[in-house]
């Protein structure tokens, strides 16, 4: 791209990054990880752009989740397949329901950063800088665990690699064959608080089964024990996203080689600011999540600035206001694309505007607030005509108790039994399927709508 270096952001306004206390010491660990190896591909990132084109047109659907933010010290084999587990189980759901591909994106193996409202944290009269995720400090509340200490940004390239390595082998060695897959997913159905989705579970079942009588299943057909699964982060530390930029020798043009897909945060998204120039010159699909503050001048700057030959798939707005709000800000957004002309993918991410702080104290994200939200987002895409593409969850493969409601009604009293989160509450195993059950039911509903809309 014309103009732009992998180091230009560094003239820009920064925000929501570490003041490094030893300068030498951040370039040393910068000048390590440009020796190292890309995590990722330029043709993987290429091939997710297209199939998110194909999402932006209605012809696949996008399922993006994973956690709030990865931890060194929960770092296990069991953790990755358990999620991955989840994700493959969301997926199905999802498939049968839109009857479209669904494009797995997992919020791992680079998603150690996070933005905080407050630079500082405060307890017990102690005044320390706030947790920014493992890439940067330690969660311990102490003076040694919170400095900024830059060789954590090896260590998460390391958890990175052994996570994407992982991931590949689950994803072509027979862990993702959906008559396997589809087993998991009717144990939860079998529950009495779950019968409301025994139908679509028996009803996949009858569909694997008449694939199988037909001579289609993992032995024969490569697609039914195979998966396509990315991975997707917030590029919020600029120096490990610089490092790790590499030239495309297909294309000679640049590419973050710390993951498929790197998004935008809400709190970083100024149009002149560090995350946007650096952002805007690599090729790999770009995320920019969208909230209340988010004005239509800004947000035709934005696309501008980031995707500027309209290329599909290649920017995904993701939309987070919290429940109640969506018809309040999302038309308008919509509206100012449509007359701009640019080609996006919507998303819905319902966990961030959410939030809330319950009343044991615990911060927590209610089930009945979060799908609230992905109707409502559902709702004004079908009053505008455009297209409702895909979903993005905080979850967990585990047995945690953050966020409160779903078919096993997890409450106030029960957070502090499993609340294991190093920073926001995650859906877990059991409220993520239930919320594919029923994004499921929606994406039936809106595309019997089309058809009845297309027969008249």
């Amino acid at each position: 791209m014309r103009g732009w270096t992998k180091a230009g952001w560094r003239s820009m306004p920064r925000v929501q990054m570490p003041d490094w206390p030893d300068a030498a010491a951040v370039t040393g660990v910068e000048a390590r990880l440009a020796r190292f190896p890309p995590l990722v591909f330029a043709g993987e990132a290429r091939t997710l752009t297209r199939a998110l084109g194909q999402a932006a047109e209605g012809r696949a659907f996008m399922l993006q989740g994973g956690d709030c933010a990865e931890s060194f010290a929960e770092f296990t084999a069991d953790t990755i397949r358990d999620t991955f587990r989840v994700l493959l189980q969301m997926a199905v759901v999802l498939t049968f329901g839109a009857k479209v591909p669904v494009i797995k994106v997992g919020r791992m193996a680079g998603q150690f950063a996070k933005p905080r409202s407050s630079p500082v944290e405060v307890m017990g009269g102690v005044e320390l800088p706030s947790y920014r995720g493992d890439i940067i400090n330690g969660f311990d509340f102490t003076p040694e665990s919170r400095l900024p200490d830059p060789a954590r940004m090896l260590q998460a390239y390391t958890q990175a690699a052994a996570t994407l390595n992982l991931l590949r082998a689950f994803s072509t060695g027979g862990f993702a064959d959906v008559h396997r897959v589809h087993a998991w997913t009717l144990g939860f159905a079998e529950g009495e608080k779950a019968a409301r989705y025994r139908e679509i579970s028996d009803r996949i079942s009858d569909a694997l089964d008449f694939m199988s009588a037909a001579g289609l299943n993992a032995e024969t057909s490569h697609e039914l024990r195979t998966v396509d699964f990315y991975t997707s982060h917030e590029a919020l530390l600029l120096e490990y996203e610089e490092a790790l930029c590499r030239i495309d020798s297909t294309t000679g043009l640049p590419v973050a080689g710390s993951g498929h897909m790197i998004w935008i945060g809400d709190r970083t998204r100024q149009p002149d600011g560090a995350h946007v120039e650096f952002c805007r010159g690599v090729q790999n699909p770009i995320g920019l999540k969208c909230g209340p503050s988010l004005s239509t001048d800004d947000l035709r700057l934005l696309i501008e600035r980031l995707n500027p030959d309209n290329v599909p798939g290649r920017l995904t707005l993701i939309s987070r206001f919290g429940a109640g709000k969506v018809a309040d800000h999302l038309p308008r957004l919509v509206r100012t694309v449509r007359e701009s002309g640019a080609r996006v993918l919507w998303v819905c991410d319902p966990m961030h505007g959410n939030t809330i702080k319950s009343a044991s104290g615990y911060k927590t994200r209610p089930f009945d607030l979060v799908l609230r939200e992905v109707r409502e987002f559902f709702a004004v895409h079908e009053a505008e005509g455009t297209i409702p593409g895909g979903v993005h969850f905080e979850m967990t493969g585990k047995d945690v108790t953050e966020c409160t409601g779903g078919v096993r009604a997890v409450t106030d009293e029960n957070l502090s039994d499993r609340y294991h989160t190093a920073c926001d509450p995650r859906l877990n195993a059991s409220q993520a399927l239930e919320l594919a059950f029923l994004v499921a039911e929606e994406l039936t509903r809106r595309r019997r709508g089309l058809a009845a809309r297309a027969a008249v």
